[in-house]
């Protein structure tokens, strides 16, 4: 029940330079929660339905076991209004770049929410989105610091987070060669910071272009990396 409060931005700090790790947690897909989900999920694809919002048929108990979904949402092709509203997600996996007719997404006070996968950027006919922006790596109020990727080459570290395919080409990616870059795109009405994981540098320069406001271009994150100052709203 504790992770609906995250605090990896009380423990950034540029004073100190303290740099939260990437949430990198596993899921239980053996828990109760997880086999309800995936029974939602087929019931929605089966069904057709056009808003799904899962989360709310299951106990509170139930969704704070819920941390990441399920790759199955790729079958969820009729949704237009994806709802996580209040979840204890600390990250979206990349599969839901296959919700082809997503229209309004909707993962307000996911507290645990810092960035979003490039692959979202396939949701062609996506127009809403409704996110806790003071949340995210980068966000205008707060600029804290994007996690720092060290190394091209990487082993299991990152192999929560890590996709089958190129974000970019849709090519099967090595494993062992993986190009994990961070960029800050509008998608829908909000300005994600997402993470790219790429099997070339060819990929990462076919990147597009940042919007003002933000870090220009793709980067591998840290402190080195120079923010725009923090926006007052």
């Amino acid at each position: 029940m504790d992770r609906i409060i995250c605090n990896c931005f009380n423990l950034f700090s540029t004073k100190h330079g303290k740099i939260s790790p990437i949430h990198t947690e596993k899921q239980d897909v053996q828990c109760e929660a997880w086999q309800k989900l995936l029974d939602l999920i087929e019931s929605a694809a089966s069904g057709g339905v056009e808003e799904f919002a899962p989360l709310r048929e299951l106990t509170q108990e139930e969704r704070a076991d819920i941390i990441t979904l399920p790759p199955t949402i790729s079958k969820l092709k009729s949704v237009k209004h994806f709802i996580l509203y209040r979840s204890y997600l600390v990250r979206i996996p990349p599969e839901i770049g296959e919700m082809e007719s997503l229209e309004e997404f909707t993962p307000y006070t996911s507290h645990s929410l810092h960035w979003f996968p490039y692959e979202i950027t396939r949701c062609r006919n996506l127009k809403s989105s409704t996110v806790s922006t003071r949340a995210l790596y980068g966000n205008r109020k707060y600029r804290p610091p994007f996690p720092f990727f060290r190394q091209e080459l990487e082993s299991d570290d990152y192999s929560e987070i890590t996709p089958d395919e190129c974000s970019v080409c849709r090519t099967k990616l090595d494993r062992s060669n993986i190009y994990r870059r961070w960029i800050s795109l509008p998608v829908a009405t909000d300005v994600l910071p997402l993470l790219v994981h790429a099997c070339s540098i060819d990929c990462t320069n076919s990147l597009p272009q940042t919007p003002t406001g933000y870090v220009s271009g793709s980067h591998i994150g840290g402190y080195h990396i120079k923010q725009p100052p923090p926006v007052d709203f």
